[in-house]
C-alpha cells in the first residue's frame, strides 16, 4: 500500500461517461473532480439523482486525494457522568428524566477520577466526557473535574461537552458563552465533541428536540469556541423524519462556519437508532442509505479534512465498508461501557476494541492504519512501522 491517490481522474471520468447519466449529473461530477465547490442546489440534485456507485466513486476520490489510503484512530476512553437529563428528546434512548431512577446513573467526582486512574500507565491520549444535562453538574463542578484530571495526567487531551450541555451550563451559571468557554479552557478543556447538532432545520428540530439548544445556539457555541482556540467536531443525526434537503442545509451551515473558522476537526454522520425511544415507529435507514449519506458528506463538505464513522454506532463491518464511501476515520479504542448507542439498539452492544483489533480491522480492507492524537497529528503509521509478532509488541498495542 502507498499513501497515494488510489483512484485517478481517468477512472472517475470513465464512470461519468456512462450514457445513462444526465447532463446535470455529469456537470456536477466534473466540478467535484476538479475540486470546485458545488452549491447546495447541486448537492441536493446529486443526492437525489446520483447512484450509489457514482456517489461512492466521487467520495472515495476525494477521500484519497485528501488522505490517501490512511485510516485514522486514536486511543481514548469515555466518561459519561450521568444519563439523567432535563431535556426529553424524542429520538433519545439514553437519557432519563431527573425524577426517573430506572436505568439511570449519576457519577460522583471521585468515581469519575477513578475511571481516569484506571488508565494510569496506559498509552491513551484522550478522555471524552459527554452525558446528560444534570442541574447539579454545573460549570464549577466540571471545571474542578477537568483541573483534577489535568493535575493527575497533564498530557491527557480532554474533549468534553456537547453544545447542548454547554448552553444549559452557561445559562445556569449566568455567564456568556465566551466567558463560560474561557473558564473551561483555563481549567484544561482542550476540544469539544460535535454532539447535539442533530438536524439544524428548525421545523424538524422542533419536532424531535424542541426543548434543547437551538441550531443558532449550537453554531454560536462552536464558533465562539473556535475563536478562543478550542477546536471541535461536528455531527448530523440522519435517517429519521428529515429529508435530503434538510441534510444538505445542515451541512451547508457547517461548511459556511468552517469557511470562517477552519477549526472543525471532523464531521460525523450519526445514524438514528429507533430502539426504546419515542420515535420507535420510525424505521431506520438501510445500509445503502447510510453509504449515500457518508458519501455525500465527503463530497459536499469540501473544507473538512476528515469524515468519521463511529464504529460502536454503525458496527465494525459497516465501518469497514464505509471506508470506500468517503470515510477516513473510525474513532478509537473503546474498552469501557459507553451506552449512548447500545441503549438505542446499535449493532455494538458491548463496544470494545483495543489497538490490535482496530489495526486488524483496517488492514483487512487494505487500508493504512494510522494512530493519531485528537487533532489528527499522526502518532504511529502501522505500515511504515509494522507490527512485530512479539509479546512485548502485543503488550504495547493492547
Amino acid at each position: 500500500m502507498t499513501n497515494e491517490i488510489l483512484i485517478n481522474p481517468e477512472s472517475i471520468q470513465f464512470i461519468l461517461n456512462d450514457a445513462s447519466l444526465s447532463d446535470e449529473l455529469k456537470r456536477i461530477g466534473e466540478k467535484v473532480i476538479a475540486a470546485e465547490r458545488i452549491s447546495p442546489e447541486e448537492g441536493l440534485y446529486l443526492y437525489e439523482h446520483g447512484s450509489l456507485g457514482l456517489l461512492g466513486a466521487l467520495a472515495n476520490f476525494i477521500r484519497e486525494k485528501k488522505n490517501g489510503d490512511a485510516v485514522y484512530f486514536n486511543r481514548n476512553f469515555h466518561i459519561e457522568p450521568t444519563n439523567k437529563c432535563v431535556f426529553a428528546c424524542n429520538f433519545c434512548s439514553y437519557s432519563r428524566l431527573i425524577q426517573q431512577e430506572n436505568e439511570s446513573w449519576e457519577l460522583s467526582h471521585d468515581q469519575m477520577m477513578d475511571i481516569v486512574r484506571k488508565y494510569d500507565g496506559e498509552p491513551v491520549t484522550e478522555v471524552h466526557i459527554v452525558g446528560g444535562v444534570h442541574p447539579k453538574m454545573n460549570l464549577d463542578f466540571f471545571c474542578n473535574l477537568i483541573r483534577e484530571i489535568k493535575k493527575h495526567r497533564p498530557d491527557l487531551h480532554v474533549k468534553a461537552f456537547t453544545a447542548v450541555e454547554l448552553e444549559y451550563m452557561f445559562r445556569k451559571a449566568k455567564v456568556s458563552v465566551k466567558e463560560g468557554l474561557q473558564k473551561l479552557k483555563d481549567a484544561g478543556m482542550n476540544s469539544m465533541p460535535g454532539g447535539g447538532a442533530e438536524i439544524f432545520d428548525e421545523e424538524i428540530r422542533s419536532k424531535i428536540c424542541n426543548d434543547k439548544a437551538s441550531s443558532e445556539e449550537w453554531l454560536l457555541i462552536h464558533e465562539t469556541a473556535h475563536q478562543l482556540g478550542i477546536p471541535s467536531n461536528a455531527t448530523m443525526l440522519y435517517g429519521h423524519i428529515e429529508n435530503y434537503s434538510h441534510r444538505i442545509d445542515h451541512m451547508n451551515r457547517l461548511r459556511e462556519l468552517q469557511d470562517r473558522t477552519h477549526s472543525f476537526n471532523t464531521f460525523i454522520p450519526l445514524k438514528f437508532r429507533n430502539g426504546d425511544n419515542d420515535m420507535s415507529d420510525v424505521p431506520e435507514s438501510t445500509i445503502v442509505e447510510d453509504m449515500k449519506c457518508y458519501a455525500m458528506s465527503r463530497i459536499f463538505l469540501d473544507n473538512f479534512n476528515h469524515i468519521k464513522a463511529y464504529w460502536p454506532m454503525i458496527g465494525r463491518t459497516n465501518a469497514q465498508l464505509l471506508l470506500n464511501f468517503g470515510v477516513d476515520d473510525i474513532d478509537g479504542t473503546i474498552d469501557d461501557t459507553t451506552k449512548i448507542y447500545s441503549m438505542a439498539g446499535a449493532e455494538e452492544q458491548n463496544p470494545t476494541m483495543n489497538t490490535m483489533d482496530l489495526v486488524d480491522l483496517i488492514l483487512a480492507v487494505n487500508r493504512r492504519p494510522i494512530e493519531r492524537d485528537t487533532l489528527y497529528k499522526p502518532i504511529r503509521d502501522f505500515i511504515l512501522n509494522p507490527i512485530i509478532e512479539e509479546k512485548a509488541e502485543r503488550a504495547y498495542l493492547n
